[in-house]
This record gives structure tokens, sequence and C-alpha cells, in this order.
């Protein structure tokens, strides 16, 4: 057996015991009862603690050297690329360290689900402590061995390659602009405010319509399904890919943009390149790629005027609460609904405009907390601060809709945060490009017809893994590199009607 091959046989026996653990933590987050918190948090860890000793295992190295030596396609020299890559990650870290951050994670997330709703911050410190004095020795192993600064480590396994020198000047060209754009789209948007449906809205109804929209996106349901959980996200794996959303009687585009945001996630993960989902190349190239699949889905596509015109009857007939011939529910109304922006407390409730400070406020706070200039225990402070200037409200002893109202601090998901709105720019720059190339794809939105765009989503993203790095995969989609030039775009021709 070639040395190439022995890491193909060890990275795919490594994939199997990810796939456990990824419906595992589906599990915990969307049906495990209670009860079952704990055990869960330590099968977890050790779960966590024996991939991480294989992702270490020292034949890895030598492996990987003498099959720099022999022939080998492009896939499997970016295979052998990004076998390396992983490796090398992992042993900047060590496995105790691995072990207790997993053991402190699960236990802090069980409990921000019970806290949160109590609004109980002080039960919160001590937890999530913890969880920051692990990430920032995390980040000082990493440092150590690369390097690189000490948020830098943390988002680079998100986004690689990226670093708060590039973040910087462009969140603060973000910065400058989106609260006067906000002004501006709120009083043009005073002038004609949407007419809000009244409910209830059954739970059973919205779920329904979710479900009906999954289809709609090209959702493949022999390989996923579609759950409640506390917090919206999408895990399992590529053949088994688990999406959540959660419901609210008294509204249902939050339920229902919450499903195709995801849906956007779950296509992505559903059209990897299944030659190769057992190896590293095979897996989403980065995580703000992963949520441009998603914002395409939810905010360049769903929210478009063409798709609402889709949309309409299937609220009209979807929801008993409906009166279709009311001026609440005709498409026009549906349309300044779907696209209404505010000033609001919750980043996943968030319109697009106010999105990225929301974003911002997260990815200051988190960097200073690895960095050391702030403790846990000023989060509040300093959160009710960043709210209050950029977007002009106060959460002065209200945790739950301010620092306590997100998953990512307490699951140590540092450094995350920016990748999101590096997804924003990324999905309009994608889409423009799709819109270019393929000029029918409005219309066909119009109709319910998602198979042009996400053929070409498949071919130009999904079914290229982490074949090329993001710099390529952006330049050979689109032609150019990123460029905040197309959100800014987007935003001004959807929000104050500019060419």
């Amino acid at each position: 057996m070639t040395s190439y091959n022995q890491l193909h046989t060890h990275f795919a026996r490594l994939n199997d015991l990810y796939h456990v653990g990824a419906v595992a933590q589906w599990d915990e987050a969307a049906m495990m009862p209670i009860g079952g918190g704990e055990t869960r948090g330590q099968a977890l860890a050790t779960l966590d603690g024996i991939t991480h000793g294989m992702l270490t295992d020292s034949r890895i190295g030598a492996w990987a050297a003498a099959a720099q030596g022999e022939s080998l396609s492009t896939w499997q020299q970016a295979n052998l690329r990004e076998m390396q890559r992983s490796y090398h990650n992992a042993t900047c870290v060590p496995a105790d360290l691995v072990e207790r951050s997993t053991l402190a994670t699960s236990r802090c997330e069980q409990a921000w689900r019970q806290y949160r709703p109590e609004n109980n911050w002080q039960a919160m410190v001590p937890l999530l402590e913890n969880v920051v004095a692990l990430a920032r020795e995390e980040a000082r192993a990493r440092s150590a061995v690369t390097g690189m600064a000490l948020y830098d480590t943390l988002l680079d396994s998100y986004e690689p390659g990226m670093t708060c020198a590039q973040l910087d000047p462009l969140f603060n060209e973000l910065k400058e602009f989106l609260p006067g754009l906000l002004d501006e789209v709120i009083e043009r948007q005073a002038q004609h405010p949407p007419l809000l449906p009244e409910g209830p809205f059954a739970i059973e109804e919205q779920r329904q319509v979710g479900l009906e929209m999954m289809r709609t996106l090209g959702f493949n349901f022999e390989h996923g399904r579609l759950d409640v959980s506390h917090h919206p996200f999408c895990g399992g794996v590529p053949s088994d890919v688990r999406i959540t959303t959660r419901y609210s009687n008294d509204g249902f585009v939050a339920s229902l943009m919450g499903v195709i945001h995801e849906t956007g996630h779950a296509l992505y993960e559903q059209g990897l390149p299944a030659a190769w989902q057992a190896q590293p190349v095979g897996q989403a190239l980065s995580t703000a790629v992963h949520e441009s699949q998603s914002l395409i889905m939810e905010m360049q596509a769903c929210r478009s005027r063409e798709f609402l015109h889709f949309l309409t009857p299937h609220l009209q007939r979807g929801f008993t609460a409906a009166q279709p011939q009311s001026p609440v529910w005709q498409e026009e109304n549906l349309y300044r609904l779907f696209t209404r922006a505010q000033r609001g407390f919750i980043r996943v409730d968030a319109d697009e405009v106010s999105y990225p400070l929301h974003v911002i406020l997260r990815y200051e706070i988190e960097r200073e907390l690895i960095e050391g200039t702030l403790e846990v225990a000023g989060i509040p402070e300093a959160w009710d601060m960043r709210m209050q200037a950029y977007l002009g409200l106060s959460t002065a002893g209200n945790y739950r809709d301010g620092c306590l109202q997100d998953v990512h601090w307490p699951a140590g998901l540092f450094g995350y945060f920016p990748t999101y709105t590096l997804g924003a720019m990324t999905a309009a720059q994608l889409f423009a490009a799709a819109k270019r190339t393929a000029p029918a794809v409005p219309a066909q939105l119009a109709e319910g017809n998602f198979s042009t765009l996400l053929g070409w989503l498949r071919e130009h993203v999904h079914g290229q893994g982490k074949f090329l790095d993001y710099t390529a995969l952006m330049q050979r989609a689109t032609g150019e590199a990123l460029k905040s030039s197309h959100f800014r775009g987007h935003l001004r021709a959807r929000y104050l009607g500019e060419d």
C-alpha cells in the first residue's frame, strides 16, 4: 500500500468517527432529554480525544512526506494538502486540552439552554469563564507553533488565511456606511410600512410550509430532515444532513426564513463531491463559504421580488389565519414584510442591512476576550456600549436578548462570528455572477424553479469541496477576488431602488 493510500484509509476512519460525533451533537441539541447531558458531554469529550489522537498520529507526517514523491492526481494532491493542514492544526493543541475543552463547552452549552430563558447571567459566568480560559489556552498553543496572533489562530480554524489585519479595514468600512444606510432605509420604509399578518400561526402549518420550500429549493429528504432546536442550525453529515428551526405562534417569517437559511447550508453539504466525502478535500471550503450558501438562498434569492411572487400563494394557502383577499396577504405587502429593516436585539432575526453590525459587535468583544483585554464579567457592559453605538439600543440588564442570545461562546466557537459577514459579501458576489452567467435565474425564481441556480452553485462551489482555496474559487466563479462593492450595491439596489 502506498503512503498516500495509508493516509486515505486513516482519514476515512477518522471521518467515520466524525460522522458519529456530528449526529450525537445534533441529538444533544434537538432530541436528548435534559438528564442525558452530563454523560453525553463525557462521551463526546472521549470521542474528541480519540479523534484528536488519530489526527496527531506521528505516522501521518511520515506518510505525507513519502506521498509527496508519489504519482498523484490533482484531486489527490489537493487532498494531501488538506490532510497536512489538518495534521499541523491538530498537533498544535495537546490532547488533554481538546478533552477538557469539549467537556467544558458541553456543560456550558447545556447550561445556556436553561439560563438564557431565565435571563440568568450570573449563573453562566463561571461556566463561560472556564470556556474562555480554555480558548485562550488553545490560542496560545497555536500561536507558539504558528507565530500567528492569538485571535488569528482561532479565526484561521474557520476561515483559512484570514487575519484581523484583513478584517479590520473591511469591518471599519461597514461600520462607516451601514448605520447611515440603516437610517435612510428605515426612514424610506416608514412611508409605506408593511401591514402585519395576524396569527396565531399554527406550528404544524409553519412546518408544512417550511418543508414545501425545502423541496422547492432542492433539498433531498432521502438524505436529511427538519427538526426543532433552541437555536437554528445545520448539522449531521453530507449523507444525513440535519437542519433545525424554531417556531412562534405569533409569526411565521422568522421560522420560515430560518428553514430557508439552513436549507442553503444543507444544499452545500448535499452537493459536496460524493467521491471525496470521506476525505478532507471533500469537505466544505470554509465557514464563510458555507454561510454564503445559506445567504444566497435566504437573502439573495428568497427575499427577492421574483421569489415573493412565487411564495405569496403558498402562504395564502398554507395558513388558516390567512385572508387571501386582504391587503395584508398581497404580494407587494409581503415583499415589504420580508424586506423590512429595523433595529433589533436578536442577531438571527436581523435584516441584512443591520446584521453585519451585530456581527462586528461580537467580533470586537470576542477578540478582546481572547487577547485578554476583556474578562467575562465585563461582557454585558461591552455589549451594551456597542449596541447603543451601532444600533441605538440598550441591553442593560437584558442578558437574554443581549450577550446570552447566541450559543457560539458557550460552545467555544471563538473566531466564528466574522465569517457571517464575510459570507454575506461572498453571497452577493456569487449571486451576481450566477445571474450574469445565467440571466434566466430571476424569472425562474418567480416560478419556484431553482434548478439553474442550484446547478450553477453545484458546479462552481459545492462540487469543488476544498480543491481550490477561497481566492481561487472566487476568481474562477466570479472573475475577481472578493469585493465589498457587490454587497453594498445589492443593499442599495434592494432597499433604496438604486441600480
